[in-house]
């Protein structure tokens, strides 16, 4: 039978009777004699850890205006505006606004609705959307949904496909029904007619419920929007750094005759001449009145 041997422990008793000296003098030796590749083999953490302070570094010394690029545009382009020779005397509006009626005596909104109700809802649909794409998509939703009931009754999944197109149209999908069951159960079925009331409901702000107002109940409300903005700062006619504040300001500054109507000049002004990249300045029924620094004409 082969004799089984066990490796002897002499290694450690050596190592235990070396003398102090000796196994501090082999340490240093192998400090001095260890290779220069070593830290090229040390773990990655460890490199990880060493690399991780110039990348730190770098995201606190970003700018500041890079984490909000349109906002930081906006004011941009909006800063020679706000900065008008002088402000749009009262003779001023109301030359202008007569030419825009003189035009257009009788401007409409482009959403197409059939009643109050679907007036609502297509606002509330517009939000970051064109009225070109709302109406594409409401002409065959308000045919078999012209109601709070029947949009209850058409269902949220079923709504989703017909307004699919729109941008959100998930939550604005939960939005038009809870707030079809907020005007049953709240307001008896119908449109409120006060702001805060219109407002009360699911999707629908300070715009939403200007627009309903005026269009649907011919109040002489000034629905903002991103048209409207634009040129009552780019004119001067009511700078303002806040959709509230132009609304303020223009409510403020425009003679009652012309209020039935003048956000719809505003809007369509906007929308097809005043235009936010290449303004058609020649085209401009106000371009004498303008403020603009920039205006070609």
């Amino acid at each position: 039978m082969a004799k089984i041997t066990r490796p002897q422990r002499a290694t450690k008793a050596a190592v235990r009777s070396a003398p102090e000296k000796t196994v501090k003098k082999a340490a240093k030796n192998a400090a001095r004699t260890a290779p220069k590749s070593a830290a090229k083999t040390a773990p990655k953490s460890a490199h990880k850890a060493v690399v991780r302070k110039p990348v730190a570094k770098k995201v606190v010394k970003t700018p500041k205006t890079a984490a909000r690029p349109a906002r930081a545009a906006l004011n941009t382009a909006l800063k020679p505006a706000l900065k008008a020779a002088k402000p749009w005397t009262p003779a001023e509006i109301r030359d202008a606004f007569s030419r825009f009626a003189k035009a257009n005596p009788e401007p409409k909104g482009e959403l197409e609705h059939l009643n109050p109700f679907t007036l609502l809802v297509a606002v509330v649909l517009s939000a970051q959307a064109t009225d070109a794409g709302v109406n594409k998509a409401t002409r065959p939703l308000f045919a078999v949904a012209d109601t709070p009931q029947k949009m209850i009754a058409l269902g949220e999944d079923r709504l989703r496909d017909y307004i699919k197109t729109v941008g959100l149209y998930r939550t604005k999908a939960k939005n038009v029904i809870a707030l079809s069951e907020k005007l049953i159960r709240d307001f008896g079925g119908e449109v409120p007619r006060t702001r805060a009331e219109i407002e009360s409901l699911p999707g629908a702000g300070r715009k939403t419920a200007n627009v309903v107002l005026n269009m649907a109940f011919g109040e002489r409300t000034m629905a903002v929007d991103t048209h409207v903005f634009r040129v009552a700062n780019r004119t001067g006619l009511a700078p303002g750094k806040t959709p509230l504040e132009v609304e303020l300001g223009l409510e403020n500054v425009i003679p009652a005759e012309f209020m039935l109507h003048a956000h719809h000049w505003l809007i369509l002004h906007g929308r097809y001449t005043c235009l936010a990249r290449k303004p058609r300045c020649e085209l401009c029924l106000i371009n004498d009145l303008c403020r603009w620094p920039e205006k070609t004409v």
